[in-house]
């Protein structure tokens, strides 16, 4: 790089101690003498002077044969080429660059026709390969990309097609650098651009989508209304289990309340009959008679006390409703 950056620098400095000498000489010959031959031949030997001159702009490159052969390369920055003994041969930009692929007609594996072009990146590494291991490095390239597209295309079904790019992107960045390498480029990305089908198969595929969105739909809605069905059915399952629980936990709360009720009257009853039956038993004994047969007496007339005060709260409920009743009384000889 260092020896590189030397020859330019005596190139340039060759090349302006030339121009400035002819100049000088052209200038000065003219005005001395004032011929015009002398006035031409400067004139021509300045244009000489200048197409000589080769200016490579950064990020480009340039090749220089002498007598038809290799002889140099020339980097960016002002060089000196002795022509007609040297000539530009090629020149190329190092940079990275694109290339647009046509589109392609191509089979898959199943025979269904498709149309494919991609975009290629390649960048020139090596000049001299690139111009002599190769005709027309671009060209080259193209009819490679087209080549193993076919190719890369034609293992693939056609549904694999259209969800296989990076696949296809990685076989033929992969198939392209194997061959490239030989011809100073490197490959460094490919990408399909767009992969059409033919009319027909589109129309086939549009509709095969329409019918798949139609059986997506018509299957969520089933699912949707037998979800709704088993949620309503698990609804009055769980509503009936829950009624039905409800219910018995009341029948068994009134049954506990009822049973609790009967406790307490019958509980109630038995200490009013023996305070009754202690009364009578109390006052009988005043009179005369053994105190158990008292005792017998008491509890029968406490007892038939408590029925007969039954019997008037019945009778008096029945005379306070406004349906049709019958009060039966009892009588004396009863």
């Amino acid at each position: 790089m260092a020896l590189s950056r030397i020859r330019i620098r005596k190139y340039s400095l060759v090349f302006l101690l030339c121009l400035c000498a002819t100049t000088i000489l052209v200038v000065d010959a003219v005005v001395s003498t004032g011929s015009v031959c002398i006035g031409a031949a400067g004139c021509l030997a300045l244009w000489y002077t200048t197409r000589c001159v080769k200016i490579v702009t950064t990020g480009d490159e340039c090749l220089v044969e002498r007598f038809g052969k290799y002889h140099r390369k020339l980097e960016p920055g002002w060089h000196w080429i002795a022509r007609p003994l040297e000539a530009e041969s090629f020149h190329a930009t190092t940079r990275e660059q694109v290339m647009d692929v046509p589109p392609q007609q191509c089979y898959t594996v199943d025979n269904a026709p498709i149309k494919a072009d991609a975009v290629v990146y390649m960048r020139v590494f090596d000049l001299i390969k690139a111009r002599y291991a190769v005709r027309d490095v671009k060209n080259a390239i193209l009819n490679l990309c087209l080549t193993q597209l076919r190719e890369v295309v034609g293992k693939l079904t056609l549904d694999e097609s259209f969800s296989s790019r990076d696949r296809i992107n990685k076989a033929l960045l992969e198939s392209l650098n194997e061959v490239c390498q030989e011809w100073g480029v490197a490959i460094t990305r490919i990408e399909i651009q767009e992969m059409q089908p033919s009319r027909d198969i589109l129309a086939a595929m549009e509709l095969q989508m329409a019918a798949e969105r139609k059986k997506r739909a018509a299957i969520l809605l089933s699912e949707g209304e037998r979800i709704t069905l088993t949620n309503e059915a698990e609804g009055r399952a769980k509503a009936v289990v829950l009624d039905a629980e409800a219910k018995s936990q009341s029948m068994i709360l009134l049954a506990k309340a009822e049973a609790e009720r009967m406790r307490l009257e019958s509980k109630s009853m038995q200490h009013a009959i023996l305070h009754i039956a202690n009364a009578i038993q109390s006052k009988q004994q005043n009179g005369a008679g053994s105190s158990r047969s008292n005792n017998k007496e008491g509890v029968d007339g406490a007892i038939q006390l408590i029925m007969v005060t039954r019997y008037l709260e019945t009778q008096a409920k029945l005379a306070s409703s406004n349906n049709t009743k019958v009060l039966l009384f009892p009588t004396k000889d009863r």
